[in-house]
């Protein structure tokens, strides 16, 4: 693939002090754009200065949605490589994604090239300090002008980048979750295993009256039994209960975590009983009330392993191992983040080196 190269002609001033990055609040000088056309195909490759995109009025995403996205991080590691984690595998969702909504797919060698040379690019936008990445949001869009609903006839992918620090203001410390009772995120046969913004956008109001109550996410139920686990908002959820490691199975309303692959891979390999199944809340409760619920954890690519500490369902609170984090969820953090930052071997050969 021939990607154009237009260079900004006014570079923003990177930050000084990566102690305040957040998260996604901070862009970098270029981006890469796509067209697709169903005469053309995919065309018209180019990395660009980092500015708004015209967007026609009657385009389809607009009206009917048509959208979805990616996550994941560039990190630097102590000898200045740069890399990626297991950047085939937000490739392929995104490529189930565009399936399920009727977009058009990208031939993974072309979107390899694409995160090479984007963050080639951007490089020097890859933050030095511990616990800092450059975040890549890939995203593609509909954008035919038509008021039609069809399959989607013009589209467009970019990928921008984002210097970033910790995704929760927590860090690495435990979060409280509100388990929701009354909306849902997705059912089975719908988009939930996508990577849409319609999944996102559908979590927002239980997400805003949880806030209000103190708590940083929400827990959602399954939607047609209102009973079983599925996922947090912006992570995979798992539980150790007696010394089994637990976390809803993958049924079609559940996003396919790369990090929750990934660590279910390495819990297997140090020889825990890694189960993916259905979990109702009654089982979760009454683990929590006879002290069985021993660790209960998030995982995600912008917080990596969140801890949980604080559980509330139904205006009834309950604490997960004092509160603190637990011994499992520091070891799979300290793993992860080790192997991500070159810390520690990657034995599984996750990392792709960059430059």
């Amino acid at each position: 693939m021939e990607i154009k190269f237009t260079k900004t002609t006014c570079p923003k001033e990177k930050p000084v002090d990566e102690s305040k990055l957040g998260f996604g609040r901070i862009f970098t000088d270029h981006m890469f754009m796509m067209d697709y056309s169903a005469e053309l195909g995919w065309h018209d490759a180019r990395i660009v200065p980092f500015a708004p995109i015209p967007i026609h009025p009657a385009s389809t995403v607009l009206h009917y949605g048509t959208e979805i996205f990616e996550g994941l991080k560039a990190y630097r590691t102590a000898d200045g490589e740069i890399r990626m984690f297991r950047p085939i595998e937000n490739i392929r969702r995104m490529n189930n994604s565009a399936e399920r909504l009727c977009l058009p797919e990208i031939p993974e060698d072309d979107a390899m090239q694409i995160l090479d040379a984007i963050v080639e690019c951007e490089k020097d936008w890859v933050p030095h300090s511990e616990g800092t990445s450059l975040y890549l949001r890939p995203f593609m869009y509909g954008n035919e002008p038509h008021l039609g609903v069809h399959a989607v006839k013009e589209a467009t992918y970019v990928v921008i980048c984002s210097p970033v620090g910790a995704y929760y203001a927590e860090g690495i410390n435990p979060v409280k979750i509100a388990i929701e009772s009354e909306d849902v995120r997705a059912v089975k046969g719908g988009t939930g295993y996508a990577k849409c913004g319609g999944n996102y956008a559908a979590s927002l109001r239980a997400g805003e009256k949880a806030e209000k109550k103190g708590f940083t996410q929400v827990l959602w139920l399954d939607g047609v039994h209102r009973k079983y686990i599925e996922e947090v908002g912006s992570m995979n959820v798992m539980f150790k209960i007696n010394g089994e490691i637990v976390t809803p199975e993958l049924t079609g309303s559940v996003l396919p975590g790369i990090t929750r692959k990934s660590c279910v891979e390495l819990l297997k390999a140090k020889g825990y009983k890694v189960s993916e199944r259905l979990i109702s809340i009654d089982e979760l409760y009454e683990a929590a009330k006879n002290g069985t619920l021993e660790e209960a954890w998030g995982t995600g690519t912008a917080a990596v392993v969140s801890p949980i500490g604080w559980l509330s369902y139904k205006d009834e609170e309950f604490v997960v191992n004092g509160g603190k984090i637990g011994e499992v969820t520091q070891a799979l953090y300290d793993e992860l983040t080790g192997i991500q930052w070159g810390k520690l071997e990657d034995k599984n050969g996750w990392c792709h080196k960059v430059c």
